[in-house]
């Protein structure tokens, strides 16, 4: 895991790389490499790389990197893991390359050599890499399929820069104005949505896409990968435990893949099943460690997650941790906390202080159970959504007759629970705007009360919401599968995973996410997982059976962070207010 930069002067009329800017861009992100730092330029001064290193796997120099290949010239600066590294190295071995060592990020190099693009398939992992082609002239750059790790670019027509970090780019002489429609989709998600960010100049390379910039021009993304092509899987075994145990199967695969490892790899540990489930299947490879966060707010109702993961951990036999925080140890880290967030997020609080329990425990790799609810579909959203657009559908088809109600709702709004209710006939009738609705912080006629109004309506317009939802779930026919689809492309993409690198990161932690993984989503569709037949708690029942009742048959909990609590001191017990936290986080980011 690492933080990667890179420059390259591809028009004609641009200037000669500015080593002294992609030394800054590079030393923005310290905290995600420091084990090492490393800097490779061309020898004409028309691209350079950068480099900042966490020694994961292959701990020696021979890892470090920008790495170069001496059978072709190229050179590569690699942020991720690739977890089938090993495998593809025999099969290059065998096939006649020349290895130096035992690098994953070597692999990349040779694979890019022999196959160009076409590697892309082939990994199983999470990555952000570029490539220096020698041959073609040409950078290529990608970015692994669920877009795990991050990658931004900015482009100004004659230099392409890239990072592993927005706030790294912008140390560099981009555009950073700002883009109306980050700002406005913080606002309407609590997240700012790809490819966008809050600068009008930086975007973000899709996940599983691929982009190739040579001499004279940068091409536009293309796609290697879409989880939800293969709709239409076969149907698996008759029977609902023979699926359980296949998924089950496939979840401990993923597990034993995502700690491959040069070091020693924990456990984040909650109370739920996706986190138990992974630990259980840990812990079959050896010593098993695992943390739980707590909140002293919670001590003794029904939110604290720590008894019964104690109680997970005892059975599994971990070596375990329990760290619980409360207001002043917020209140000591927030600086640094807000310093580290890359880009605003209403929900990145707890994993930054489990990642902080990691860094102390000695840790620089920790599995999360990340992906599990939309994996299994097991979030509220996957019943909710569902009965919201049947209860409506009927009266959604009256032309703009949602919209009028709304508009009459609107002078009693402060009557309202909330600003959603007065929305229902208008997005209900739909399965993406019943999502919307269910995710949504704040709706689209709220924005220009929260910032600048014209900023608000442009960002509204360029966002086409709607349009957007739609379109990550084109082709696919299933409620089930189109509601994962919606929930791995928006909520876990833009907020989840992010959270993860940036707070992971800034404590020099990787957290890896065994739910988040290829072949385990293939073994989900073909063993017909989406179908009701199935859930989650049968597969972690087939997974960890030695688990007692009281979690494996605990109902589904939100993980609840008393930051409204934190923030104000009166609160009552128990009120979550996202709603507030943006605020504060938006005044923050917008002042920068």
């Amino acid at each position: 895991m690492c933080g990667i930069a890179g420059t390259f002067a591809y028009h004609r009329d641009s200037p000669n790389v500015d080593r002294e800017e992609l030394l800054r861009v590079r030393e923005r992100m310290a905290a995600r490499g420091p084990d090492g730092v490393g800097f490779w330029a061309s020898a004409d001064e028309r691209v350079a790389f950068a480099h900042r290193r966490l020694a994961i796997i292959e701990l020696s120099d021979a890892g470090a990197q920008p790495m170069g290949d001496p059978d072709t010239g190229n050179q590569i600066v690699f942020n991720g893991e690739i977890y089938n590294y090993e495998l593809l190295r025999r099969e290059l071995v065998s096939s006649g390359a020349a290895m130096r060592a035992n690098s994953d990020t070597e692999v990349l190099l040779k694979l890019y050599a022999r196959y160009g693009a076409g590697m892309l398939p082939m990994l199983r992992g999470m990555f952000a890499f570029a490539i220096w082609d020698a041959r073609e002239q040409q950078v290529f750059l990608a970015r692994d399929q669920f877009g795990i790790k991050p990658l931004y670019v900015a482009d100004d027509g004659r230099s392409l820069r890239f990072a592993s970090q927005v706030k790294a780019l912008l140390a560099a002489n981009v555009d950073a104005r700002p883009e109306p429609a980050g700002h406005a989709g913080f606002f309407l998600w609590g997240s700012v949505p790809e490819p966008y960010t809050l600068h009008r100049g930086i975007r973000a390379i899709p996940p599983g896409h691929w982009v190739r910039a040579g001499r004279g021009s940068v091409a536009a993304p293309k796609p290697f990968h879409n989880a939800f092509e293969a709709t239409k899987a076969e149907a698996g075994p008759d029977t609902r435990q023979q699926r359980a145990a296949i998924v089950a199967a496939a979840v401990r695969d993923s597990v034993a893949a995502h700690m491959v490892s040069d070091v020693p790899v924990g456990v984040f540990l909650s109370a739920g099943l996706d986190s138990t489930m992974i630990a259980a299947s840990a812990s079959h490879l050896g010593k098993l460690r695992t943390l739980t966060l707590g909140f002293r707010e919670y001590d003794g109702t029904p939110a604290d997650e720590v008894p019964l993961a104690s109680e997970a951990a005892r059975t599994l036999r971990a070596t375990h941790v329990v760290q619980r925080v409360s207001a002043s140890e917020f209140a000591a880290q927030r600086e640094q906390l807000l310093a580290a967030m890359d880009q605003p997020s209403i929900d990145g609080i707890n994993t930054w202080f489990v990642a902080w329990m990691a860094a102390q425990q000695g840790l620089k790799v920790a599995l999360s159970g990340i992906g599990g609810d939309e994996l299994f579909g097991s979030y509220p959203s996957f019943r909710q959504v569902p009965r919201l657009r049947r209860s409506v559908s009927i009266a959604a088809r009256v032309p703009a007759f949602g919209r009028t109600v709304r508009l009459a709702l609107s002078r009693f709004s402060n009557l309202l629970p909330s600003a959603k209710y007065s929305g229902v006939l208008e997005y209900g009738g739909t399965l993406c705007g019943a999502y919307l609705l269910r995710r949504a912080l704040f709706m689209p006629w709220e924005l220009p009360s929260l910032m600048d109004a014209e900023m608000a309506a442009a960002g509204i317009d360029e966002l086409d919401t709607l349009a957007r939802l739609r379109a990550s779930i084109e082709g696919i026919h299933d409620e089930r599968l189109a509601i994962s689809a919606l929930e791995m492309r928006w909520y876990m993409k833009n907020q989840l995973l992010r959270d993860a690198d940036w707070a992971g990161m800034a404590h020099s932690v990787e957290i890896r996410v065994p739910f988040v993984d290829t072949t385990l989503f293939r073994t989900m569709l073909a063993a017909a997982a989406f179908d009701t037949a199935i859930d989650k708690r049968m597969v972690a029942e087939a997974v960890a059976p030695q688990l007692p009742p009281a979690i494996l048959r605990r109902p589904k909990t939100g993980f609840a962070v008393p930051i409204h609590q934190w923030l104000n001191p009166d609160a009552p017990p128990n009120v979550m207010n996202h709603r507030g936290w943006a605020r504060v986080l938006y005044r923050r980011f917008a002042q920068n």
